[in-house]
């Protein structure tokens, strides 16, 4: 796969857990995909903190401030940027939300919001990472996974993009021998992972992943999406899991 051009194509989706509409809650998932000319990938997923009073907007903020920056890099840049420079756009975004949060006489505490990105170029990808999300990818066949969840110091917590006084920001570099990758929020978490043998389930994804595969065309799976979020939404997913949910699968050739 090292330096391979690759088409793109992606299933994604994102719905309420039943928890929140019993509350009368919004959905607090928020997510972003883009392929990029250079044959590269970039998505994230980000889950608002259901405790803060701005969760969703922390976490569209942080989905929309991480795409522009990858594709204004992208644009002007053969390389990927190093780890002091992604590290610089998370202080960047950061200080946005900050501000935003003044304006509204608040706190960026209560625009918290986790963080699971990936970019993928044709010679490498980058995964940035901050607490309860994941990512996966494929390789050779076999699932491994690029980010594991990190849950804070009580049970039920985890970390932050506002976390004071840094953030718990985890960059791992990748070399590019997956063709195939998911993001998704915690609220699929218990579906997808085996937390006992810390691997991922292989009888989640491969089932997952075949419809993408087989699919023709390049860029966002209109039919394959709105079945996707059909299956998240149902009584077999929802009976496991009252969060909200939000899946993005990713396959290239």
């Amino acid at each position: 796969m090292q330096g391979k051009i690759v088409a793109w194509r992606w299933a994604s989706a994102s719905v309420i857990g039943t928890s929140h509409i019993q509350n009368d809650g919004r959905l607090q998932d928020a997510y972003a995909v883009a392929a990029f000319e250079n044959g590269g990938i970039f998505a994230v997923v980000s889950d608002g903190a259901g405790s803060a009073k701005f969760g969703a907007y922390g976490a569209w903020l942080t989905c929309r401030f991480l795409s522009i920056r990858f594709r204004e890099w992208v644009r002007v840049n053969p390389d990927m940027p190093s780890n002091d420079e992604l590290a610089d756009w998370i202080d960047e975004l950061r200080d946005r939300i900050s501000a935003i949060a003044t304006r509204r006489e608040s706190t960026p505490r209560q625009f918290a919001a986790t963080l699971a990105a990936i970019v993928v170029t044709p010679n490498e990808a980058v995964t940035l990472h901050i607490g309860d999300s994941a990512v996966v990818g494929r390789k050779d066949t076999e699932w491994e996974v690029l980010c594991w969840p990190e849950n804070g110091e009580y049970a039920s917590t985890t970390y932050f993009v506002t976390d004071d006084p840094e953030p718990r920001l985890n960059i791992t570099r990748h070399p590019r021998k997956h063709d195939a990758f998911a993001l998704f929020s915690d609220g699929i978490g218990d579906l997808a992972l085996s937390h006992r043998e810390q691997i991922a389930h292989v009888r989640f994804f491969d089932p997952m992943f075949r419809p993408v595969d087989a699919a023709s065309g390049e860029g966002r799976l209109v039919e394959l999406s709105a079945k996707l979020a059909t299956y998240l939404a149902g009584s077999s997913v929802c009976e496991r899991t009252d969060d909200d949910k939000t899946l993005i699968l990713i396959s290239g050739s």
